[in-house]
């Protein structure tokens, strides 16, 4: 049985006024045709500007369609912009009942799972404090835990898995499995491309207003890192004249034990490999690492031998140079990661490797935008005299 169907939708956004002069209209989706089954978890990704926020509007009945039509079957909760209802002078309880109702729990329903609504946020302590007072984790926590715990037919979920820490992201993800498990439909829109491959059993990739590719997870969403590469300009500029220097020629991620692989977790030791081919002895040049977000829209760090105590030579050969990484920091999700060489008289990018994925898994906890690795000393007073 078909739950969601999407037939020929097209949605334009006119922004001119009558008479008046200004952008033309633009379409953000034309002729999207799609259907979702019962219990199936669908998948929808692209760059951003694809129509991803318009489909979720129209499927969440916010806006209608310019033409065509979306049907959709059954009790559908949307898990966007979750905690947006509360009341913040109200007290935790009191919006627990207020968003709720305003989902479209009835009271009955509300009290007999609040308890477990309370337990899944972990705001058990603060229940009846105002929520302006809550930190945003607890926010968050809450607001997603009242609409996670709706039961509906159908879910729409909006990139709620980018926020709270790596537990909490956790627990989202497994109760939304549960809630799969009970048969319950799942439409899960997102830049998150390990959870889309995790959760879904199909994905369809948007551009522009236009399905380019639906079908496997990890086909789709490979289509996906490979039209992101071939569109977007190189992560590292290119040299502005040749420059005689070593060719990097990839790059490899190690456990603690030595092997190889393409993911670890958040606080956990990760060694990084370069490689690198030289015509012969080289000096004055840097070899260089970084780690963009999977769109690489955004640079997280940069690591360089240019600021190691002991200058790097690069030996004629082919040859490999290490890092290690005591506790990774960074937060889970999907990293492409270029190494490169520079050199240091003239600053100018010699060679770099394509984009290699790592793929980052929940680990130490993270609240925050990354996890920084310290330890406590607690001194008693004498010993501070």
């Amino acid at each position: 049985m078909i739950d969601v169907r999407s037939d020929r939708v097209s949605k334009k956004y006119a922004p001119r006024a009558a008479g008046m002069s200004g952008p033309e209209a633009f379409w953000a989706l034309r002729d999207l045709s799609f259907d979702v089954v019962r219990g199936e978890a669908f998948g929808v990704i692209g760059p951003n500007g694809a129509g991803k926020s318009t489909l979720l509007k129209l499927l969440a009945r916010i806006t209608t369609p310019t033409s065509g039509r979306i049907e959709i079957r059954g009790r559908l909760a949307a898990l966007i912009e979750i905690g947006s209802g509360f009341h913040p002078e109200l007290s935790g309880r009191e919006n627990v009942y207020l968003s709720g109702s305003i989902l479209g729990m009835r009271r009955r329903e509300i009290a007999a799972k609040f308890e477990q609504i309370v337990e899944f946020a972990g705001v058990a302590p603060f229940i009846d404090m105002p929520v302006k007072w809550y930190s945003s984790g607890m926010y968050v926590r809450l607001g997603f835990s009242i609409a996670a715990h709706l039961d509906p037919d159908i879910l729409l979920i909006d990139e709620v898995l980018a926020v709270g820490d790596g537990a909490f992201q956790e627990q989202c993800l497994g109760r939304i499995r549960a809630l799969r498990r009970s048969g319950t439909t799942a439409i899960l829109i997102s830049h998150d491309l390990t959870a889309v491959e995790q959760l879904c059993d199909r994905v369809m990739l948007l551009e522009r207003g236009q399905a380019i590719e639906c079908g496997d997870p990890q086909t789709v969403v490979k289509t996906y890192r490979h039209r992101l590469g071939a569109n977007r300009p190189p992560l590292i500029p290119g040299p502005q004249a040749p420059v005689p220097t070593i060719d990097v020629t990839g790059v490899a991620f190690l456990d603690p034990d030595g092997l190889a692989g393409s993911s670890c977790r958040t606080g956990d030791a990760l060694d990084v490999r370069v490689e690198y081919q030289a015509a012969a002895q080289t000096t004055g040049q840097a070899v260089e690492v970084f780690f963009y977000s999977a769109d690489a829209r955004v640079l997280h760090c940069q690591l360089t031998t240019a600021f190691g105590a002991v200058p790097f030579t690069a030996h004629q050969g082919r040859g490999t140079i290490e890092f290690s990484i005591d506790e990774l920091p960074l937060q889970p999700g999907d990293y492409a990661v270029v190494a490169s060489t520079r050199d240091l008289s003239s600053q100018q990018v010699g060679s770099y490797t394509e984009a290699v994925r790592l793929q980052v898994r929940p680990g130490r906890m993270v609240r925050g935008h990354f996890y920084l690795p310290h330890a406590w000393r607690h001194r008693r007073e004498q010993e501070l005299r």
